[in-house]
Parts: C-alpha cells; structure tokens; sequence
C-alpha cells in the first residue's frame, strides 16, 4: 500500500509537470489529482523539488536498466558498444519525451539538464568501461586508458543528445541507418592512418 500511494502520487507528479511544468505545480495540485491530502503527500515526500528528484531518479533507472541489458548480451563488443550508444539515444529521447519538464530543460535550462546526466553519468561510464574492457581483452579494442575513454566517450554523446532528440541528423540528409553507420566507423575506425601516439599516464 505504501509503495502504491508513493507511486500513485508520482505518476500524478509527472503528468502535472508534464502539463504545467514545475514551477507552476504545488503540493496542493499533486495532492488534489491524487486525491489524497497535503499531510499525505508530506509523508513520502519533503517538498516539490524531492519530488521532482525522485521522479529524476525514477526516469534515470529505466535507462540504466536498458544498458545494463546491453552489456550482458553475448554479442561482439563491436556491437555492444553501438548497441550502447543507440539504446542510449533512444533512451534518452523517451525520457525527455515523456516529461514535458525535461523536454523544455533540454532546450533551456541547462542547469536542470546537467543534474539530469550527473543522476547517471557514473553508473553509465561504469557500464560502458565494462564494454570497453571486455573488447580489449578480446582483442577487439586497443585501449590504453579505458575509463578515461569512458568518459570521454560518455561525454561526447552527452554532446548529441539535444542534436538526436530533436533530430537535427535527418534535417542534414542522415537518417539512423547511416548515422549509425558513420559513428560506428568513427568510434570503431577513427579517421587516422597512422597509429596512435603514445598517451602519458601523468
């Protein structure tokens, strides 16, 4: 019963900052759609904002939940890594479009879309190090430093987010099947003929 009112009263959360957005929403409204009272939700929640979190929280679950069913498939890690990255995408695009709130942060509110990605960042890159680590012990990847690559892998595609949800790559002339195609060959491939230099470890 608690589980279900604590439930109840976030998805009526959502769906009002989907509609009003955040700051236009009170306690009042949330517990008023839910009919429950003030007291009640006060009970499972300290203000808007821990509601807002938790629902932050909520949202960020599912998506790691989806990678962490990436990583555990038995495919190569080539395709794991691509897999990683569109199911990221796809993920990430959902989420935003679900939440109106969220929507509006990706575009505006830059502040509200960082604490967004910092809820996942860590549990991402450990995920992704995972891949990566499994592809250089295959023979698969040459990479020297794996979890700063991680990050700084993470980090770009953080970069594409706001380019994949409004699908600025289909506006250029590149639809998914070929914009998957061309960030698998980059990631995979890069764009040098010569090998790498040596990366201090200072």
């Amino acid at each position: 019963m608690v589980n279900k009112t604590r439930e109840r009263l976030l998805d009526v959360a959502r769906q009002l900052f989907a509609r009003k957005g955040v700051d236009n929403t009170t306690i009042n409204d949330i517990a008023a759609a839910s009919d429950n009272g003030r007291r009640t939700v006060y009970t499972y929640f300290k203000s808007k904002t821990d509601i807002f979190n938790a629902l932050v929280r909520q949202e960020a679950n599912l998506i790691i939940d989806r990678l962490k069913a990436v990583a555990h498939t038995q495919l190569p890690p080539e395709e794991k890594l691509t897999q990683f990255i569109f199911v990221r995408f796809e993920a990430v695009k959902e989420v935003v479009g679900r939440n109106g709130t969220l929507k509006a942060a990706f575009f505006n509110d830059i502040k509200r879309v960082e604490k967004v990605r910092r809820a996942n960042h860590v549990r991402e890159t450990d995920i992704l190090e995972q891949i990566l680590t499994e592809g250089v012990a295959r023979g698969s990847f040459a990479i020297k430093h794996v979890r700063p690559t991680a990050n700084v892998l993470l980090l770009s595609l953080e970069g594409l987010d706001i380019q994949y949800i409004r699908n600025s790559f289909a506006d250029l002339g590149i639809e998914q099947p070929v914009l998957r195609a061309y960030i698998k060959d980059f990631i995979l491939h890069g764009i040098s003929c010569r090998p790498s230099p040596h990366i201090p470890t200072d």
